[in-house]
């Protein structure tokens, strides 16, 4: 009996031991949140907004907390419920800018809410209303002042909010930011016009065809001539406002490509910037599809092309293939690859002669980093050329520097004041 008592007190002094000594897996900090690019992208998309109160970094952990990536409705339904989780929080605070702010987090997450739904999903319509519903309820609570602007465009029109500047921003260039591929105007107070205002800027942002309300509500697609949708705009602002200073047109994602394409044509831009570069879209869309779907494609496989695309791909691709049709207003997802041809600056890059800044990062996964030098060695005829390359290091080498906001507005603004003057008067 005491044998066997002194072997259990053996066996718990081992296990004890080894509890206390067996060496244990490293525990060590994992940037990303899904393993999938898509998903994680839009993850680190909601916590971009954290520094202008656009999103809380334990709201967005636990929104996707057992989301699985390519799941769109698991994202749909998780994104939703955080959404109205916050939009009730709102409702029963008193503080108005607490309030605000957080109306400004469940549009945020609103708008999360409905990136992965298929075009045609019925949940869209409302989880859109809400989104923008909740957006201006925000900036009205906090006191923001804003104009919105109906743009006459054709049978169509197009949207603008003009945001007014503190005192002196009239010897300021007016800053107008256009979104890209899948951005809304509302989200583009968040991703620089509200830091814009705190530097002393006007800003007027706006959606053109295939761009927030008006592919949701209008059915209109994108155009390739940007110039038109772009001068309506500031045909129709200075219909009704001063002329300013300076303008200084700025392109975020496809806007990279929008931008520099409207200031070829329009001189009263006197400043482009491509937030981030957007020189090649046909060279863009192309760049991970597999070299044989050129082959059947020029050989008139069409019926396997058609059999290939209904097969399951990654999340990223599916997206893609959605996005493109319904804003590109096609039927066919492999003509989304030829639309994205006539998105090409090297036409008409000759013609800018504005001053340019332009940004890339290392890791976009949308953008070759090649297209910098590409674009920057066609600009022949432009006043000056800035570029800036992003590494790992520095927090800003995914697309359009997500994640890093004040890396990138740090040289935006730099910029500014060197080419047009300081930020403060």
């Amino acid at each position: 009996m005491r044998k066997f008592g002194l072997a259990a007190l053996a066996a718990i002094v081992v296990l004890a031991a080894a509890w206390l000594f067996w060496p244990k897996p490293e525990d060590r900090g994992n940037p990303r949140f899904f393993a999938d690019q898509t998903y994680n992208f839009e993850t680190i998309r909601a916590l971009n907004d954290v520094a202008v109160a656009g999103g809380d970094s334990a709201e967005t952990t636990e929104a996707i907390a057992g989301v699985k990536a390519g799941d769109a409705q698991g994202w749909y339904a998780a994104w939703s419920a955080e959404g109205d989780r916050v939009a009730a929080l709102a409702n029963r605070t008193n503080d108005p800018i607490s309030k605000g702010n957080a109306l400004l987090r469940a549009h945020t997450y609103y708008r999360e809410a409905e990136f992965f739904l298929a075009p045609g999903d019925a949940k869209r319509p409302a989880i859109w209303k809400k989104n923008v519903a909740a957006f201006y309820a925000g900036l009205d609570t906090l006191g923001v002042r804003y104009e919105r602007i109906v743009v006459p465009y054709g049978k169509y029109h197009l949207n603008a909010i003009y945001y007014p500047g503190l005192a002196g921003a009239e010897t300021k260039p007016l800053l107008v930011i256009v979104g890209g591929y899948d951005s809304t105007m509302e989200e583009l107070y968040l991703g620089l016009a509200a830091a814009a205002h705190q530097h002393g800027y006007a800003v007027l942002t706006y959606e053109g065809p295939g761009q927030g309300s008006i592919i949701r509500e209008q059915g209109l697609t994108f155009t390739p001539e940007w110039e038109k949708p772009n001068g309506a705009v500031l045909d129709t602002f200075l219909a009704t406002h001063a002329k300013p200073a300076k303008i200084v047109l700025l392109g975020e994602s496809l806007g990279g490509y929008l931008a520099p394409r409207a200031a070829a044509f329009d001189p009263r831009i006197d400043g482009v910037v491509a937030y981030d570069v957007f020189f090649d879209g046909g060279a863009a869309a192309a760049r991970n599809v597999p070299p044989f779907v050129f082959w059947l494609r020029k050989h008139g496989y069409t019926g396997v092309l058609n059999v290939l695309s209904g097969l399951k791909s990654d999340p990223g691709t599916t997206w893609a293939q959605q996005n493109g049709m319904w804003v590109f207003g096609l039927k066919n997802s492999f003509a989304v690859l030829d639309a994205f041809k006539a998105y090409s600056l090297a036409p008409v890059a000759s013609r800018i002669t504005a001053d340019v800044l332009m940004f890339a990062g290392t890791d976009d996964h949308f953008i070759p980093p090649v297209q910098l030098d590409e674009f920057k060695k066609s600009l022949t005829h432009a006043r000056g050329v800035t570029s800036v390359v992003f590494d790992r290091a520095s927090g800003g080498s995914e697309h359009c520097q997500l994640g890093a906001p004040s890396l990138w507005q740090a040289s935006l603004f730099d910029w500014l004041s060197a080419k047009f003057g300081p930020a403060h008067t």
